[in-house]
């Protein structure tokens, strides 16, 4: 009996490890590739500031954002596109962005939310330069094939007291 039972469980726990192996393995290539979109972003931004066709590429039409500039929610990608166009002229560029600690979690298969600590160097136009910082959420849903943006949040990330 105890032959059995071995018998009848062990394809069952085989085939659990193989499930849980199959799952790490897609929620790795999804970290990947959201993590991917958002460095692909910022180096379209620091190669041109005002390419933000290119920096916005993969958002949703119906993209929202929370930001520290605004005191109300961004809709849609458009308007996101046009304040990201003006400030595009702005004299300051950023000249390096990183991504610290993220950390990505993924829902059925069709959902990621990324995190992270946002650091990176902004220049003036005389070369004085300064750190940026920020605490950043990215939502993304997966359509079709493709992730696409569909929200943001970032936040100011003061400096320790």
């Amino acid at each position: 009996m105890k032959k059995l039972m071995l018998i009848l469980i062990a394809p069952v726990c085989c085939t659990a490890f193989a499930l849980n192996a199959s799952a790490q393995q897609a929620d790795q290539a999804t970290t990947d590739a959201v993590i991917a979109m958002v460095k692909a972003q910022w180096a379209a931004e620091i190669k041109d500031p005002t390419s933000v066709s290119e920096q916005m590429k993969d958002a949703s039409d119906d993209y929202t954002e929370f930001n520290a500039d605004y005191a109300t929610r961004l809709d849609g990608k458009a308007m996101s596109s046009h304040l990201a166009e003006a400030a595009g002229k702005a004299s300051g560029k950023t000249i390096a962005a990183e991504m610290a600690n993220p950390k990505v979690q993924v829902y059925n298969g069709n959902v990621a939310v990324l995190t992270y600590n946002y650091v990176g160097v902004i220049q003036d136009k005389d070369g004085k330069t300064e750190p940026a910082r920020a605490k950043s959420t990215r939502v993304f849903v997966k359509k079709g094939d493709k992730w696409t943006l569909v929200h943001a949040n970032f936040g100011s990330d003061p400096l320790p007291k």
